[in-house]
């Protein structure tokens, strides 16, 4: 199916459900919308936000129509929401642009907590690689509520009860992963052109820049990790060795190796499986194992 049509897709479950609230809007952009399926509760229940990938320059919610996960929270009493950001090649450009779209939804799940029945204490992201770094960047992020703001949306929190991350990247700033990755630098005018727009530049000129330094610190989640990060769990898949494409550089092992390490240094809590590089985390938990643990749940 091409991207074009993917919107078109109905938001139906693999059990046949249809969400309860099919393309809710959080904001003004065309794809700041979201569907969600509320738990059979009475009472508040968690919520495990999706985060599709692309690359911040394509893909969709209805990616996670069909999972099994989803079937497996919903019958444990978590509802589910799917979302949809802007890409980076729209304005206001790059990487951080869609990810703040991604806070500003959380936030407005949360401000609306009453009306989707979710517990705001008990809230969980999870995506796969764009969707992955999007939910460690949420997870490893200081609270970026403004409770100033004249918007009660963004005087929400953004913290995470916990986090999962498959074919992730270990960080957005991309200048540093042919270290983290083990690669000879590349400074070539097409790469340095090509992280100067994940970085929302038009022009490498701006790499070196204040503005440029500015910009690579927020995208740098691994770097904001530290002992106050929300529990996270990571499964990239990929070989090791040199990646022979894109693909194969942006979900390399070595990006979950690199969240391990800087996890066990900084004592924050992580499951992390890289099994082609012999990690393998020794709980034997998955996804809905760990997010039902942390929101004191039991699978049913």
């Amino acid at each position: 199916m091409i991207a074009e049509n993917l919107e078109l897709v109905e938001p139906v479950n693999k059990e046949g459900i249809r969400a309860t609230f099919q393309n809710e809007k959080y904001g003004r952009h065309p794809r700041n919308n979201f569907d969600i399926w509320m738990a059979d509760s009475v009472e508040p229940t968690p919520l495990v936000i999706y985060i599709h990938g692309g690359g911040f320059i394509g893909g969709d919610k209805s990616k996670y129509y069909s999972s099994d996960d989803m079937v497996r929270f919903l019958r444990s009493g978590v509802s589910v929401a799917v979302i949809n950001y802007r890409f980076m090649n729209e304005a206001p450009y790059g990487i951080l642009a869609s990810l703040n779209d991604s806070k500003c939804c959380l936030q407005y799940i949360r401000y609306n907590a009453k009306k989707y029945n979710i517990d705001k204490n008990r809230v969980a992201c999870s995506g796969g690689s764009a969707g992955a770094g999007t939910s460690l960047w949420l997870a490893f992020s200081d609270d970026m509520a403004e409770p100033e703001s004249e918007n009660p949306v963004l005087r929400e929190s953004t913290r995470l009860t916990c986090a999962g991350a498959f074919a992730t990247q270990s960080t957005y700033d991309i200048c540093r992963w042919d270290k983290i990755i083990g690669l000879p630098k590349d400074n070539s005018p097409e790469k340095m052109l090509e992280i100067a727009q994940a970085f929302g530049f038009n022009s490498a000129d701006y790499i070196r820049t204040p503005e440029a330094e500015v910009v690579r610190k927020e995208l740098d989640f691994l770097e904001k990790m530290n002992k106050n990060a929300s529990p996270f769990f990571v499964f990239n898949k990929q070989a090791g060795g040199a990646p022979m494409n894109q693909d194969e550089l942006n979900h390399h092992p070595n990006h979950a190796m690199a969240l391990l390490e800087r996890a066990k240094e900084v004592e924050a809590e992580a499951i992390v499986y890289a099994p082609e590089i012999g990690i393998i985390d020794s709980s034997g938990k998955d996804l809905v194992d760990f997010f039902l643990d942390k929101f004191e749940l039991k699978e049913k």
